[in-house]
This record gives structure tokens, C-alpha cells and sequence, in this order.
């Protein structure tokens, strides 16, 4: 009998031009958390699609409970009770809960082929009870929050009586308090006897759910520890092969002129009083708990929704902006929280999509002119360090981190004097992390002024120069990056709010 209920040994996957896995090897033993880590581009997506059966190796072998496995499709993954729950679930909208739940595997009464709805409602009822969930399975899947769609993705693999579950990145689109509800229902599973890999670039995850670690880098396995034997220097410098050793880079520029005022602006039931000032060549880190309004401030700045009081006052003047194109005409940009949702075309190339805000300034007589345009997006990619073959990749291919830098190259591509960035680095790993702080710091020594959306404390501390603090839709204090600490900052987010004046 094998002390493990999954093993790969030696697995080397190839694509045309491409070793997406170089020689892995993966222990997962019985009743085990074990995560897995790596930056973007590491090779843990494929890692995942050979466990599950999407791909097939060109090399090594595979063992489930001490038996050799070839797997030619999902299905066959399926029936040995492997199961994935992606970060991007991949679910039917439309759909009730329950149909998703039993999708491909449904229960239908012998001879007749009719579907048992009564059974699969009851059945999908009694699942996510034991998780917890009060979840009507009759509800439609696309009415759910991101973590209610997690659990019924939970449920199917539940549903399929999976024992070998991995949970890819599923706490990256969650809340705190939502996290350690999916922190819970792991534990449980685990207790009843699953055995789960857990994929996360969040250090906090690792640490409150697993016993063991493995990192994969640049395709290749670089080692296995228990929790207790490894601290972060050493796992930084597994996953990016050295030392982070200054992650926030030090100020480079100087911080100039007034160029924003905000006064006032409110917007009910979202945001009230907000004010606050901007100047050339600053980082001003906008922070807060979820729920405190700090993206809506951005859109109302934008011009993507509308605020009903106060005034913008920009490099002087007054204005209003009733829409994006009217922002990005007066010098705004905005970069938003959802890249790849509401900031790129996935299956356009990268060109494509950095040169998307500037067509009009590319055309001539209404014809593109694709040589100006290709050296634009060339030029752009490169200034922010796009790790790729070419302009014409997909920018589906690319990893999180770089997809992210293509969104910021995009609105290079139009004179601005304030860039706004929404949760600029979430959902990348560490080393991409340091790229763009980098390329903030770079914008920022360039004259643009940034505000800059975070949750995450040590990027608003590593990074901003002044912070300000929102709770509830309200300004609660704005300090400057001497005077800033966690405890402060925590302080503010949490406690009742008052009324703050323009800094």
C-alpha cells in the first residue's frame, strides 16, 4: 500500500517550442493540505490539466493510491475521484444550482433515461448543507456572490465523490472573512478524508491551511517542505530564484505641484465628503476594508459613474467628468480592479490591446496605420518589461503578472497626468509584484500622479506617500508615510467614522 494517494515522478510536458513542466515530482499523501506555489508562468496550470486528465504527459508517470495511471480525458480523473475548483469559475449562468452541481454526471432513472430532478435537488440541498451553505439549489447559478459560486464548485466535486481536490487560487476574488469560511470548509473536507493541493500566491493562505509545501519554478520542481522548516526569505527565493531583498523600490523622483483637488464629492448610498488633493510625481495609497468605497471613489473620478455633489478641480481648473473619454481627454487614466473582465481583450494580441485607447491618433482618412501602430505597442511593451515572444501573443497566453502590464501600457498610450490603478497588483506572485512596483515608481519619478487602490498593508506602506483612509464611504484620516503605521491605519478602517478635511 502507498503512503500516497497521488504521486508524479519525472513528468516533463511539452508544447511546440515550450517545457511546461521539466521533470516535476508531487507527493500528496491521505488527509493532507499540501500547497503548491510558484510565480505566474511556473508551470502550475498544466501541472494541474495533467493531474485532471486535460493533458497527458510526454514523460514520467503518475500514481493514484500506489497504482500507474494514464489519464486520456477528464473523465477518466473524474472516476478516480480527482477533482479541480478553479480561481475563474467556470459555471453555467443560466443555469440553477443544482444543474451545475450534477452537470455531466446526472442522475436519471434506469430505462426511461428521465432526469431525477428530486433526487439531484434533494442530494445538491444535503451537499451544501454539510458546508455549511444555505444556498437554495434552485436558485440560478449567475444571481451567486464569487464565494457562493466557489462552494456549489465545491459541491460538484463533492457531488462526484472526489477525495483528491485542488483548489486553484480560490481565495484570490475573496473577502477576509469569506477566506476563512473557504479555510473552514477545507479543513472539513480534510477531516472526512479528502486530500486537497491548495494553489495560492498568498503566503496567509499557506500558512492557515497547509502542513507541506512544494514550489515549482520556471516549469521545474525545486522542492517540498513542511510549513514549519521554511520562512518567507527562503520561499521568495525558491519561487524567483533570489532574493527580493528591497521589494518596494526607494522614490526616484521628486514630488511636484498640486495637479487634483477633490472637495466634497458625494454620492449616496456610496461615498460622502470625500476630499483630498494629488500632486506630480506621488503615490497616494487609497486604503480601507471591503466595502469602504475606495473603487467607487475611482469610477465617480473616472467618469464611470456619476457623483451628485462636490467638485474636481484639476491642474487649476474646475471641471466635470461625465465619462471615461471625457477623463481620459483631460489626462485621467484608470486601470481597474478586474483586468481581465474590464481591462483587456484576452484573445486579442498584446499590440492590440496596448494600442486600443489610441486608434483615432493611429489613423489616417480613417485607414490604420498598422507599421505606427506595431512600433507603439512595441515600444510601450517594452518600457514596461512584457515578458513574451512577440506583440502578436495572445494576451490570454500571458501570465497574470504580464497581462497586468499590458494593461498599464495601454494607457501609456495617451498623454496623462494621473493614473489611476485599482488594486494593481492582485492576484500576481511575488516577483511579478516587484516588476510593477517598479513601473509605479518609475510613472510616478515621470511626473504622473498615481492613486493607488490596495487592501494589501505592506503595499500601501512600502508604497504610497500619503494614505488615505476610508470607512464606509467616508474619508477617516490622511497620513503621510512617516506617520503611517499598520496599527494606525488598521485603526482607522475600523472604527467609527468622523469627518476629515482635505490634506
Amino acid at each position: 500500500m502507498s503512503d500516497y494517494v497521488l504521486e508524479l515522478r519525472n513528468i516533463t510536458k511539452e508544447f511546440p517550442g515550450v517545457k511546461a513542466l521539466d521533470d516535476v515530482h508531487f507527493q500528496l499523501k491521505p488527509g493532507e493540505i499540501h500547497a503548491l506555489m510558484g510565480e505566474n508562468g511556473a508551470g502550475k496550470s498544466t501541472f494541474i490539466k495533467v493531474i485532471t486528465g486535460v493533458h497527458q504527459p510526454n514523460k514520467g508517470d503518475m500514481f493514484v493510491r500506489g497504482k500507474k495511471v494514464e489519464l486520456k480525458n477528464p473523465k477518466e480523473a473524474q472516476a478516480l475521484g480527482i477533482a479541480a475548483i478553479y480561481q475563474h469559475v467556470t459555471n453555467y449562468p443560466d443555469l440553477t444550482v443544482t444543474e451545475n452541481i450534477f452537470m455531466g454526471h446526472e442522475k436519471v432513472q434506469k430505462g426511461t433515461r428521465r432526469l431525477l430532478w428530486k433526487q439531484m435537488h434533494k442530494e445538491a440541498k444535503d451537499i451544501l448543507r454539510s458546508l455549511g451553505s444555505t444556498i437554495d439549489p434552485k436558485t440560478e447559478m449567475g444571481t451567486l456572490s464569487v464565494a457562493q459560486q466557489q462552494i456549489v464548485e465545491i459541491a460538484k466535486a463533492i457531488s462526484t465523490n472526489a477525495k483528491i481536490i485542488i483548489m486553484d487560487e480560490p481565495t484570490a476574488a475573496l473577502t477576509s472573512r469569506e477566506s476563512e469560511e473557504l479555510y473552514k470548509i477545507a479543513e472539513s473536507l480534510r477531516d472526512q478524508g479528502a486530500s486537497i493541493i491548495f494553489i495560492s500566491h498568498r503566503f496567509e493562505d499557506m500558512y492557515r491551511l497547509a502542513s507541506q509545501v512544494t514550489v515549482l519554478r520556471d516549469a521545474k520542481y525545486i522542492g517540498s517542505w513542511a510549513i514549519d522548516e521554511i520562512s518567507n526569505e527562503h520561499l521568495i527565493v525558491a519561487m524567483v530564484g533570489r532574493e527580493i531583498t528591497q521589494v518596494f523600490p526607494e522614490k526616484k523622483g521628486q514630488i511636484g505641484e498640486k495637479i487634483l483637488e477633490v472637495n466634497g464629492l458625494s454620492k449616496v448610498g456610496h461615498f460622502a465628503d470625500i476630499s483630498f488633493s494629488l500632486h506630480k510625481g506621488e503615490i497616494l495609497g487609497l486604503t480601507g476594508l471591503v466595502g469602504a468605497g475606495r473603487t467607487e471613489v475611482c469610477q465617480a473620478l473616472f467618469g464611470l459613474t456619476p457623483y451628485e455633489k462636490g467638485q474636481m478641480i484639476l491642474k487649476g481648473k474646475k471641471v466635470k467628468i461625465k465619462s471615461p473619454r471625457v477623463a481620459m481627454k483631460l489626462g485621467i487614466g484608470y486601470l481597474p480592479e478586474d483586468r481581465q473582465d474590464q481591462g483587456l481583450v484576452l484573445q486579442w494580441g498584446i499590440g492590440k490591446n496596448i494600442t486600443l485607447p489610441a486608434l483615432s491618433s493611429l489613423s489616417k482618412k480613417g485607414w490604420l496605420r498598422e507599421k505606427n501602430e506595431n512600433k507603439l505597442a512595441k515600444e510601450l511593451g517594452e518600457k514596461v518589461h512584457v515578458k513574451a515572444n512577440g506583440i502578436f501573443d495572445l494576451v490570454s497566453s500571458l501570465s497574470g503578472g504580464n497581462q497586468q502590464k499590458v494593461a498599464v501600457a495601454k494607457l501609456l498610450t495617451k498623454e496623462l497626468d494621473i493614473i489611476i490603478l485599482d488594486e494593481p497588483t492582485k492576484g500576481v506572485d511575488v516577483g511579478a509584484k516587484s516588476a510593477i512596483y517598479e513601473i509605479i515608481n518609475d510613472l510616478a519619478a515621470q511626473g504622473y500622479g498615481i492613486i493607488m487602490v490596495s487592501s494589501e498593508m505592506p503595499e500601501v506602506l512600502g508604497m504610497s506617500d500619503r494614505i488615505v483612509v476610508m470607512k464606509s464611504g467616508r474619508i477617516k484620516k490622511i497620513v503621510t508615510k512617516e506617520e503611517a503605521t499598520q496599527e494606525l491605519i488598521l485603526e482607522a478602517a475600523m472604527t467609527e467614522t468622523k469627518k476629515q478635511s482635505s490634506v
